[in-house]
């Protein structure tokens, strides 16, 4: 395989329109609302612009952004409707809302935006790290590092949540499914973080734009070394790379389609779970009575991890590009056209999930939330995910009375990446 690889161009947002942060939902015209403004995500002021476009045009077009005209899909059942048709409604080129530049870009090259037969054998080579038999053997080493990273916490005193647990526990995770060095393992989370940063994410960083691209080169040079290592080695249950090299569907693959699966599987196992881990902390903290729930009662944690997953909604969206003229909710999408499922939006719909607005940790449909999509994209480290909250939580338990937030989190500044970049907090032991 060689080592060259195209020059990836990080996304960036075009001239965008006033940001709506601030604006009262109900006060602007319908086309002039455009939900893709990241500062919404920022402030959390996301909800009551979705909750217009569920009530007055839940497939709506919005014919100017930062990222090109768009449709959005906001309703439960509208979603699924599209992700059960991916002959209509396709992953290629893109499952995000910005557009790969002419010349290819890498975070776009992976499987999840392969539509087909070719889809369907890139996912099998890593399907099985999912399997009962992996989850069975992967949640005593889960509680290994569970046990470790909580016990090193300092009690009583403020530290970052994010950094200490929320990271650190996915990024000994994705070590552990790329038999990575776990000296290095704080490079995965950086390619993850410079994959999906826009130009305010990566300035946030102090990374430039050039290295970005630089560092997903560098991401490229590492995994190309593992693959030759690990070519014509018998495959292990747990490395993705050595199924990758050896799998006759995908041993022969290019560079920028080696690199892209690399990174979905970097992207998939960090910021979902590390975002609903700390959204999880967030949650409780919001709605004391339900953490009260709790303490008396651990045997909810199961339902409690569904009902994270859901309120916290790590991946705000997936975008679909419709390769015919079709209608949709009583509107005419054109071939060609993008239209973006908003998860974030369709988890808050209560006609189709009851008390949506609601933080529930009992809920009785705990399971009923697309966070982990639908269909034959749906997220295949679901139970991964599950598993090491349900894990975490567990052991937090155990020890501490109280995961205290004690300031303000700062979110990410992104309309697809969900999550949180700092969450300060002080345990409180039983």
């Amino acid at each position: 395989m060689s080592e060259a690889v195209p020059r990836a161009s990080l996304h960036n947002k075009q001239d965008r329109k006033p940001s709506l942060v601030g604006v009262d939902p109900n006060s602007v015209p319908l086309d002039s609302i455009d939900v893709s403004d990241f500062e919404l995500f920022t402030r959390d002021e996301l909800w009551g612009w979705f909750e217009r476009l569920r009530r007055e045009a839940p497939i709506h077009y919005c014919s100017t952004s930062g990222y090109g005209p768009y449709w959005s899909a906001t309703k439960f059942d509208d979603i699924v409707a599209i992700e059960k048709d991916p002959e209509t409604w396709s992953s290629e080129p893109s499952v995000v809302i910005w557009d790969p530049p002419p010349s290819g870009v890498v975070q776009n090259a992976g499987f999840i935006s392969m539509d087909g037969p070719r889809h369907d054998a890139h996912r099998k080579v890593v399907q099985p790290v999912s399997s009962p038999r992996n989850l069975k053997q992967l949640e005593p080493l889960i509680r290994e590092f569970v046990c470790e990273i909580l016990d090193g916490l300092p009690v009583g005193e403020p530290f970052d949540w994010v950094d200490n647990v929320s990271i650190e526990l996915t990024t000994r995770m994705l070590a552990t499914m790329f038999d990575f060095d776990r000296e290095q393992q704080r490079k995965l989370t950086y390619w993850s973080d410079v994959t999906t940063a826009n130009a305010a994410q990566l300035a946030d960083m102090g990374v430039s734009p050039e290295e970005g691209r630089e560092a997903l080169k560098e991401c490229l040079q590492v995994f190309t070394k593992l693959w030759k290592d690990r070519k014509g080695k018998e495959v292990g249950s747990l490395d993705f790379v050595t199924a990758l090299a050896n799998a006759d569907a995908t041993q022969d693959l290019d560079p920028v389609t080696y690199l892209g699966t690399i990174l979905l599987l970097i992207v998939g196992g960090n910021d979902t779970t590390r975002n609903s881990i700390s959204g999880g902390v967030v949650a409780l903290n919001e709605n004391p009575a339900e953490y009260e729930k709790l303490r008396n009662d651990p045997a909810v944690i199961p339902k409690m991890v569904d009902e994270i997953i859901r309120w916290q909604t790590p991946l705000a969206h997936m975008r679909r590009t419709a390769t015919r003229d079709t209608e949709l909710g009583g509107q005419t999408i054109k071939k060609g056209e993008k239209i973006v499922l908003w998860y974030v939006s369709a988890n808050r719909d209560e006609d189709a999930i009851d008390r949506a607005n609601e933080f529930i940790i009992d809920r009785k449909e705990s399971k009923k939330h697309l966070s982990f999509g639908w269909g034959v994209h749906f997220c295949m480290g679901s139970r991964i995910a599950e598993l090491q909250l349900r894990v975490l939580w567990e052991e937090i338990l155990k020890r501490f009375r109280f995961v205290e937030v004690v300031g303000e989190p700062v979110r990410t500044k992104s309309c697809f990446v969900k999550g949180f970049t700092a969450l300060p907090v002080r345990l409180h032991p039983w």
